[in-house]
Formats: structure tokens, sequence, C-alpha cells
């Protein structure tokens, strides 16, 4: 073989070379690209709530993607959610809860079933949150406080079985609990990454 033959060969071998490697780069963009999509449907921020979110952030010191987390956790974003326990709205709140907060600390007097408009579920179930978040200073603690009520918390934080400070908990003896604040937590990473300026 001569040696332009080996020169062909070799620059043809460079060019085959180069093209696998755009190819392989633009699949990667393109991969990039649709899991980005299908992670901003999935985590969506309705824009319907979005200006009540906007303003209880605000109000009540919460981090925007720390609400979603937990509207997206609670009911899926479905204004109409109920559950078995009876918790209903956005945020996915009893009525105990509910009562305490408008009769006790917000002085409205607003009936049960206002839940069910998304403003008053997100401005109470943001209230809530921090609330809670003034009692433990920690969003884990905060998750599973919401979830399991502050009764079960503080006992869990009393016990050495879960809580070496007293302050955190190293573990939660509730499934439910413990499948509801790794639930939470994933949702607040996604919307942190792909909501990163709220």
């Amino acid at each position: 073989m001569s040696y332009s033959s080996k020169s062909n060969m070799g620059k043809k071998y460079a060019i085959a070379i180069a093209i696998v490697l755009a190819a392989s780069v633009l699949v990667g963009f393109l991969a990039d690209f649709i899991i980005t999509k299908i992670e901003y449907s999935v985590y969506k921020k309705p824009g319907e709530y979005a200006s009540f979110v906007d303003e209880y952030s605000e109000k009540y010191d919460v981090p925007q993607h720390i609400i979603y987390a937990v509207m997206k956790a609670e009911s899926g974003f479905d204004r109409t959610a109920r559950s078995q326990d009876n918790a209903i709205g956005l945020m996915q709140m009893v009525e105990d809860t509910f009562m305490e907060i408008t009769e006790e600390r917000l002085h409205e007097n607003l009936p049960f079933s206002s839940l069910y408009e998304p403003q008053i579920s997100i401005r109470y179930g943001t209230y809530y949150l921090s609330y809670l978040y003034k009692i433990y200073g920690n969003w884990s603690v905060v998750f599973a406080a919401y979830n399991a009520g502050l009764g079960n918390v503080n006992e869990w934080l009393a016990s050495k079985e879960y809580s070496a400070d007293g302050k955190t908990l190293d573990s939660i003896p509730f499934k439910e609990t413990r499948k509801y604040v790794s639930r939470v937590e994933r949702y607040i990473k996604k919307y942190d990454k792909l909501y990163p300026a709220q």
C-alpha cells in the first residue's frame, strides 16, 4: 500500500471519529434537553398559584421551592384533593390544625371548607410551615411534623432511639412519614435545580 493510500485511510478514519464524536455530543445535548423538558412537566410550577406562592413565601419567609415541593407531595396540585384522613386542599391540612390557626393564631374564623380555595390553602400551609420552622429550625423535622404532627415529632426528638441530639431526627418510626420527608426533600432538590432564582 502506498504512502498516499495510508494517508487517505488515516484522513477517512479521523473524519469518521470526528463524526462519531459530534453525533455523541449531539445525542447527549438532545438527551439532556428531553430529560429537562420531562422534568419541567413533572415538576411544574402551576401558573395559577404562582402569585399566591410569591406573596406568602415572602410574607412568612418560606422558600418558594419548599412550598411547591410540599404542594406537589401533598396534593399533586389538585385544589380539590381530600385524603383518607380528611385533610383537604392544595396543602392538605386537617381540620384540627386549620381551626387552631384560623381561630387562635390568625383570628379569622374561616370555615374548614375554605381550604379548597387555593389562596387560603397556600396561605395557611405556608404559615404552618413557617410556624413549625420557628419551633424546630430544621426543614426535615418540619416536614416530619407537617405529616405526623407535633406530638409525635416531639416524642421522637425526646427519644435517644430516634434523635441523638434532641434537635434532628436520626430515624423516623412511621414508614409513611419517612417516605413523605424523603419525597418532599427530593422534590425540593428538583425545584431548586429547575427554578434556581426562587
